[in-house]
């Protein structure tokens, strides 16, 4: 049995091509310059987990022939990262409306069900996303016996969570991670690891920036998501970093 990531996207907010940009990224022919929005599907020791859920959850389950999941891990509420709740109603369906497990804190589990506050009011109507939440904080927790860590990172003001899964670390949407959660990250196989753009940003890693935590964490293999159009041409940028720091993209799967 293979323990595998896909990255089913790795762009930022508004994705890549952005709309109505005539810059050489979003006009690129390369596939690996078309990018989602950030989420991943992890399969690991026979459970399948989905991190995040945003607005194109729809067009990548279908694209990657996607069935199962067995719970969502959230990492925090933007919109990019929980806009696709709604269609977790189809997995619902095929599961006789069997819900989802949900894991989050509880800022991002509130904002959650601000945004999409008609699935969590009494109705009668029996189409609505249905998700069995489960609060989480810094502690290691277990999904069908499986061990999660979330990890402690700070997105700009906002409170932001990684997960590692075995020896997979996730971590995107990230300014800065606290001191004490590189104890954490200790002898990863792979790494996947927020990376915007190549000049500073207030609530995400820089190039550079990635470049020395991923250099710090020192997995076997590191891998840059949550990409924008300022970043440059994939195969522009792939030949500026080390051997082992890799961009990411869309449809990328990774064993570990």
């Amino acid at each position: 049995m293979n323990n595998e990531i896909l990255l089913l996207g790795t762009g930022t907010s508004v994705g890549i091509p952005m709309i109505g940009c005539q810059c050489e990224v979003c006009q690129s022919t390369d596939h690996r310059d078309k990018r989602l929005r950030t989420s991943a599907y992890v399969t690991y020791e026979g459970s399948a987990f989905l991190i995040d859920i945003g607005p194109d959850f729809r067009q990548q389950l279908l694209t990657h022939d996607i069935k199962n999941i067995d719970a969502i891990l959230l990492t925090h509420p933007h919109r990019d990262h929980i806009g696709g709740f709604d269609d977790i109603r189809a997995l619902n369906f095929l599961s006789d409306s069997k819900k989802i497990a949900l894991y989050a804190n509880d800022f991002t589990w509130k904002s959650l069900q601000k945004q999409f506050y008609y699935a969590f009011q009494p109705s009668d109507y029996t189409s609505l996303p249905a998700a069995n939440y489960s609060h989480i904080d810094l502690e290691s927790f277990n999904h069908n016996g499986i061990p999660i860590t979330p990890i402690k990172l700070k997105h700009g003001s906002m409170p932001c969570l990684g997960f590692r899964i075995g020896n997979l670390a996730y971590i995107t949407d990230v300014s800065e991670i606290s001191e004490s959660e590189f104890e954490k990250l200790k002898d990863l196989d792979v790494l996947i690891l927020d990376s915007l753009r190549k000049t500073k940003h207030p609530s995400h890693l820089s190039l550079e920036e990635s470049v020395e935590i991923a250099t710090r964490i020192n997995a076997k293999k590191t891998y840059f998501t949550h990409i924008s159009h300022h970043m440059g041409l994939h195969s522009d940028v792939e030949k500026e970093l080390p051997e082992h720091i890799q961009l990411g993209h869309d449809g990328l799967r990774i064993q570990f």
